[in-house]
C-alpha cells in the first residue's frame, strides 16, 4: 500500500500555529490558484489523520474530504462525523494500519497530521512528499517534523512555484516501504 504527504508549513516550517489553526497558509496566494492538490487527491482513495487534526477540521463549514474514506488514529470515541462524511475511527501501529487498510482493498493513502506524519515517516512507511512552503514566518507552532531515529533520505523529483509566493517541492522517501 502506498502512502503519500501533501501538506503546506510556513518557511520556518510549522504546519500549524500552537493552538492548531493555520490561517497563516493563505499568505501563498489567491485561494483561486491551483497547487496541485485535486489532483494529488484524486490519486488517493482513503485518508489517515490523528485525532487532533479531525477536531480542527471538523467545524469547517464544508467537509473537505467528500465521499472518501477517512481513517482517524484515535483511543477514544470520535465526535460524530458531519453529514455525508464517511469517518472511522482505528487504532495501532502505523504499519498495522495500512495493513488492514490494504487488507480492505485500499491502495493509496494520504497521511496528514503532524504527529501522524511524523509516526509514518519513523516507520519508514511514506513514499511520496509534496512540501508547500508559504511565504510566512510564524516563529512557533506544530513542526511538520520531529524527532527520528535515523536520517530520512530523500529524492528530488520537482520543485514548482507560484506567483502568490508559495514554494513546493516533490519528493520520493528513499528505501520506503508499505504494506
Amino acid at each position: 500500500m502506498r502512502a503519500s504527504v501533501f501538506v503546506g508549513t510556513s518557511v520556518d516550517g510549522f504546519i500549524a500555529r500552537p493552538g492548531g489553526t493555520f490561517d497563516f497558509l493563505s499568505a501563498g496566494g489567491s485561494g483561486d490558484e491551483p497547487h496541485g492538490f485535486e489532483e494529488f487527491f484524486a490519486t488517493v482513495d482513503a485518508l489517515v489523520m490523528g485525532r487532533n487534526t479531525y477536531e480542527v477540521v471538523l467545524p469547517f463549514p464544508e467537509w473537505p474530504y467528500g465521499a472518501k474514506p477517512v481513517f482517524v488514529l484515535s483511543h477514544r470515541p470520535l465526535p460524530p462525523a458531519p453529514a455525508g462524511a464517511v469517518v472511522e475511527r482505528m487504532e495501532g501501529e502505523p504499519a498495522e494500519v495500512l495493513s488492514q487498510l490494504a487488507a480492505r482493498g485500499f491502495g493509496h493513502a494520504y497521511v496528514d497530521g503532524g504527529r501522524t506524519i511524523q509516526a509514518f515517516l519513523r516507520a519508514g512507511l511514506i513514499q511520496r512528499l509534496v512540501l508547500s512552503r508559504v511565504p510566512v514566518l510564524i516563529g512557533e507552532g506544530i513542526p511538520l517534523f520531529g524527532p527520528l531515529d535515523t536520517d530520512v533520505l530523500l529524492t528530488h523529483v520537482a520543485t514548482r512555484t507560484f506567483a502568490g509566493g508559495l514554494v513546493q517541492s516533490e519528493y520520493e522517501v528513499a528505501g520506503a516501504g508499505g504494506t
